[in-house]
């Protein structure tokens, strides 16, 4: 019985230095890749002020996903709280977090996923906005310099030891991993080149549904989150169930799908703002997408 418990208590002490050296990883770890610099120095892009420029920052703004973490306000809101993770935008007025910013410190941001200090921005999905071009990111933040400014900063990241140490070991990325910083903004698609249209307003999708649009696991989601949908045309995807836009248009704008059932975790707020033409574009674009992945 001695060995026994002797055996157990030893087996018992290397299973608590294990978990203890894990939670170490992940917290030193995590917080030494989140704090490391990132040398970029992007060019500033002009800054429109005419109110069709307005109007069309104001339109990207509210449909490509940025009410969901800043409001549409922009005085920022809490997009996760389960527990220990907790997952709140800044305030992005000119009295918030962005207070400071130069052009510059917008396009590093947005486009970039890196904060003015160079640090990785945490939780942003800059993956999302990297190809937007030069005159969509002006105008969108011709318009967010123009919200109506209210103090505060607001901005809440808390991980739990899982996701520091998915993080740490580079299972979860932030968006300044993923993004080729290389890469010249993107050039306007011509109006009626449908294909390359959908293609555009399609990187608002690849925070979730990754880069090849292939879905799983959101990166960072609480652990009750379903898996995002494969958008390609793999049997069993989640674009096989629309058989027309319209079917497609009626899903973003009811957040359900056409069996009645209630998606969970996509930002309805933002994509029930899409115009007509641009879900147009985005379900041809989808649709023509080569089978990719698992369903």
């Amino acid at each position: 019985m001695r060995r026994v418990a002797k055996a157990a208590l030893w087996t018992g002490g290397g299973l608590a230095a294990v978990l203890a050296g894990l939670v170490a990883f992940a917290h030193f770890g995590s917080d030494h890749k989140m704090n490391r610099r990132i040398e970029i120095s992007p060019a500033a892009v002009a800054i429109p002020q005419d109110e069709a420029a307005l109007a069309r920052g104001k339109y990207l703004y509210e449909s490509r996903g940025c009410t969901d973490c800043h409001g549409k306000d922009g005085l920022g809101r809490t997009l996760i709280d389960n527990g220990d993770l907790v997952v709140r935008g800044p305030n992005i007025t000119s009295q918030g977090a962005v207070a400071d910013y130069s052009v510059t410190d917008w396009v590093r941001s947005i486009r970039h996923g890196i904060a003015p200090d160079l640090r990785p921005l945490m939780v942003m999905p800059s993956e999302d906005y990297a190809r937007m071009t030069d005159a969509d990111l002006g105008a969108m933040i011709a318009y967010m310099r123009g919200l109506p400014p209210q103090p505060g900063d607001g901005r809440i990241v808390q991980l739990p030891s899982p996701v520091r140490f998915a993080y740490a070991a580079g299972i979860v990325r932030d968006a300044a991993e993923k993004i080729d910083h290389s890469l010249p903004p993107a050039k306007p698609a011509p109006a009626d080149d449908i294909l390359a249209n959908g293609a555009y307003v399609a990187n608002m999708c690849q925070g979730c549904h990754g880069l090849d649009l292939t879905g799983g696991k959101v990166p960072g989601g609480p652990p009750d989150w379903p898996p995002a949908a494969n958008l390609t045309s793999v049997p069993g995807g989640g674009m096989q169930a629309y058989r027309d836009a319209g079917m497609f248009a009626a899903m973003l704008r009811s957040g359900r799908r056409p069996d009645g059932s209630e998606i969970q975790v996509m930002p309805f707020e933002s994509l029930r703002e899409l115009n007509d033409t641009e879900i147009g574009a985005l379900y041809a674009y989808l649709t023509s997408l080569p089978p990719k992945g698992k369903s």
